[in-house]
C-alpha cells in the first residue's frame, strides 16, 4: 500500500483544513516546494497535491507552486482541485503531472472522465468526497444526493487509474479513518481505491492495509505535519 503525503495549497501556502472548511485552515509551510522536498527526502514514492482555491474557483489557482513542485521533486504527483476540462487536463500532464484527479467534474460531467481516461491511460483518477455516504462537490461546499458506491460503479468501464475516497467528516480531525466505509467501497468496485481523511497514526495505516479490501494507498496530511506520524517510520512499516 502506497502512502501519499498530502500538500493542500491555499493562497500559495501548504495548509490543512478541518473537515474541509476553508476558514479553518492552518498554515504549516509557506514554501510548498520545501515541504514537498522534505517528504521526498524522507522516502515517499508519490505526492498528493490539492489546489483548494481552485476547487472553489473551478479552475487552477495555485498553479505556480504546483509547477515548482513538479520541476524540483523527482517523484510522481497527483493533483486535484479546479480540473474540469480537457484543456486543463492536457496542460497539467504536459507539465509533468503523473495523475489528474477529477472530483466535481466526475459528478457534473462524467463524459469528461471517460474521454480523459481514454486519452491519457493511467493518468486519470476520480476523487469521491463524501459526507454520510453521499458525494459532495465544489471544494466540499455542495452536497448531492449521489451515493458514493453508485458514482464509483459508474466508472467501472472508464479505465480510471484509481478512486480517491475522502470521508470529509474525518478529514483533518485526527480521529482515524472511516475504515468500514472505505473497505466497503473498495470491495464494491474493481477500480483501485486510495483512502483519505482522518489517518492520524501508523496504526491507522496498518488497519487500512490489513482491512481485507486490498487498498491501493492512503493519504495523510495533518498527522505528518503535526508529527503524529513519522514518514520514514510509516513507509518502513508499510513495506514490512
Amino acid at each position: 500500500m502506497i502512502l501519499y503525503p498530502a500538500i493542500d495549497l491555499k493562497d500559495g501556502n501548504a495548509v490543512r483544513l478541518l473537515r474541509g472548511e476553508m476558514d479553518k485552515a492552518t498554515v504549516f509551510n509557506e514554501d510548498p516546494v520545501e515541504q514537498a522536498s522534505a517528504f521526498v527526502d524522507a522516502g515517499c514514492e508519490w505526492l498528493h497535491l490539492v489546489d483548494l482555491n481552485g476547487a472553489f474557483a473551478g479552475e487552477p489557482v495555485n498553479a505556480a507552486p504546483v509547477e515548482e513542485i513538479l520541476k524540483n521533486c523527482g517523484v510522481p504527483a497527483q493533483l486535484g482541485g479546479g480540473i474540469r476540462d480537457m484543456t486543463t487536463i492536457e496542460t497539467w500532464i504536459d507539465k509533468g503531472l503523473a495523475r489528474v484527479i477529477l472530483g466535481t467534474a466526475a459528478v457534473e460531467n462524467p463524459e469528461l472522465v471517460h474521454e480523459a481516461a481514454a486519452a491519457f491511460p493511467g493518468k486519470v483518477a476520480v476523487g469521491i468526497d463524501a459526507r454520510n455516504g453521499f458525494v459532495a462537490t465544489k471544494g466540499w461546499a455542495e452536497e448531492t444526493n449521489v451515493k458514493v458506491t453508485d458514482l464509483a460503479r459508474s466508472f467501472e468501464d472508464a479505465g480510471v487509474a484509481a478512486i480517491i475516497y475522502t470521508d470529509i467528516n474525518r478529514d483533518g480531525a485526527m480521529q482515524g479513518p472511516n475504515i468500514e466505509a472505505t473497505a466497503q467501497l473498495a470491495n464494491s468496485v474493481e477500480i483501485p481505491v486510495i483512502a483519505s481523511g482522518g489517518v492520524s497514526s501508523i496504526s491507522d495505516l496498518i488497519a487500512l492495509r490489513d482491512c481485507g479490501a486490498g487498498l491501493n494507498g492512503a493519504i495523510s496530511g495533518r498527522a505528518l505535519y503535526d508529527g503524529a506520524i513519522d514518514l520514514k517510520d510509516a513507509l518502513k512499516t508499510l513495506k514490512e
